[in-house]
């Protein structure tokens, strides 16, 4: 069934307009190589990608989360400028997770998501872990909650080991 939100994609009015009308020349599984084609150009345009061994996928997800770790150890909240009302480093931070460290979970967490055959069941279990602490923290940063949510799962730093 076309009006299913499996098929759903987002086009202009007009070409709306001509695929609704030519359900013949359009049908559900050409709307269906439409989204995997374009899955596959926005994985390829922001680095995500399959990949064959663990210790590929180990290697991908390394330099990200060694960049937010770098970042959350010189600018986050455990660090003691946090006692200093003068410090700059609270900005500082706010402006890295919004630019680095959202971004960098977001990317690791596709790779993660692409690359889940490689997990084992241990392995599964923490990826969950991590996407509830990315929601959590992009709720706390992005969207004003005032909760801090899970905690990073430090075991992520471990996967694919």
């Amino acid at each position: 069934n076309r009006s299913m939100y499996e098929n759903l994609i987002l086009l202009c009015p007009n070409c709306h307009t001509t695929i609704d009308k030519a359900e013949a020349e359009y049908c559900e599984e050409t709307i269906q190589e439409w989204k995997r084609s374009h899955k596959e150009k926005i994985r390829a345009q922001f680095g995500i990608q399959k990949y064959d061994s663990r210790e590929s996928a180990k290697e991908a997800l390394a330099p990200l989360l060694i960049e937010n770790r770098t970042v959350f150890e010189r600018y986050g909240p455990q660090t003691d400028e946090r006692f200093n009302p003068e410090s700059s480093l609270p900005r500082q931070w706010i402006r890295k997770i919004r630019t680095q460290i959202i971004p960098n979970n977001r990317k690791l967490i596709a790779i993660l998501d692409i690359n889940k055959d490689l997990a084992n069941q241990d392995e599964a279990e923490i990826i969950e872990l991590f996407r509830q602490h990315i929601d959590d923290f992009e709720a706390k940063h992005l969207g004003d909650s005032p909760d801090n949510g899970l905690r990073f799962p430090e075991r992520i730093n471990q996967i694919f080991s």
